[in-house]
């Protein structure tokens, strides 16, 4: 699964045009191209905001779902979150809404090594997020969905990573029938959606913010429990985490799942960004079986 074509081509001088004509004291603000992600187009606006541009249609509702529900999400949080502070809209010459937000400094968690502190608040703040989600919170058919809606996917990058020199397909076919059969549940919180360490943020050594959350939703806080194999290193985390948290078994099956279903989709996707990361959490899943 590569990453989808733009369907709008975006640069620097599609967001300065946009902000000297919404945002004018904002324009004369240096503007740097952070990322191309598969939804958005990320600008640092100066060193205190970011502009976040669709850069796919799909990715509109996601937008506009940060811009309704992350600043009621945020006041419970203890990490960070980037807040839209302005909603920008679309125009002539760009189609779609955009957001202003706060920027948070740091670097992603993809080489940080967990401290204690750094799991004790991952689990307070994954405990403050995943409260009940209202009946018109977003739905998201890929996250937060009973595990086993997601078998046909996995079965079929098993069968291409078959004979992968550093996958186990035997051991994870046998391990996702066992996880997959684990009885779904029935309450919806709400939930990141993509909990992977390019969204998390490191500022001095230490775990401070959560981004992109264009993937919020209600459904099974196991997706984003998931996290513990992307993001933590060793098994003994891993258990401290899940302890913190207060994890019911199942529920940590059912994570455990979630992590072996998005390592495989990690590793299947071409991407040299995602290829390790992949592995890496199918290797820490095997390791925790």
């Amino acid at each position: 699964m590569n990453q989808p074509h733009a369907e709008i081509q975006i640069d620097i001088s599609t967001a300065q045009r946009l902000l000297s004509k919404q945002y004018p004291a904002l324009a004369d603000l240096p503007l740097t191209l952070v990322d191309e992600g598969w939804d958005n187009v990320t600008f640092l606006l100066g060193t205190e905001y970011a502009v976040r541009l669709p850069r796919r249609e799909l990715a509109v509702p996601l937008l506009l779902h940060e811009q309704q529900w992350l600043p009621e999400l945020a006041a419970r949080l203890p990490l960070e979150v980037p807040l839209p502070i302005h909603l920008g809209q679309p125009d002539s010459n760009f189609p779609w809404p955009w957001s202003i937000v706060h920027w948070i400094p740091g670097t992603t968690a993809a080489a940080h090594s967990f401290s204690a502190a750094d799991v004790r608040l991952l689990a307070a703040t994954l405990q403050a997020l995943h409260q009940s989600a209202p009946p018109d919170a977003p739905e998201n058919p890929f996250r937060g969905i009973p595990l086993h809606t997601r078998h046909q996917g996995v079965t079929q990058r098993l069968a291409r990573q078959w004979n992968h020199p550093e996958v186990d397909a035997s051991k994870l076919s046998s391990l996702w029938r066992e996880l997959s059969s684990t009885p779904a549940c029935s309450d919806r919180v709400w939930m990141h959606g993509d909990l992977h360490p390019r969204n998390v943020i490191i500022r001095d050594g230490t775990l401070v913010g959560l981004i992109d959350w264009g993937d919020l939703n209600g459904g099974d806080a196991a997706t984003d429990l998931a996290c513990a194999w992307l993001l933590l290193d060793t098994a003994v985390k891993r258990q401290e985490f899940f302890t913190l948290y207060n994890a019911e078994p199942a529920q940590i099956r059912r994570a455990q799942g979630w992590a072996l279903h998005i390592g495989l989709t990690l590793l299947d996707s071409n991407e040299p960004r995602h290829m390790p990361l992949g592995l890496t959490t199918l290797q820490r899943v095997l390791e925790d079986a």
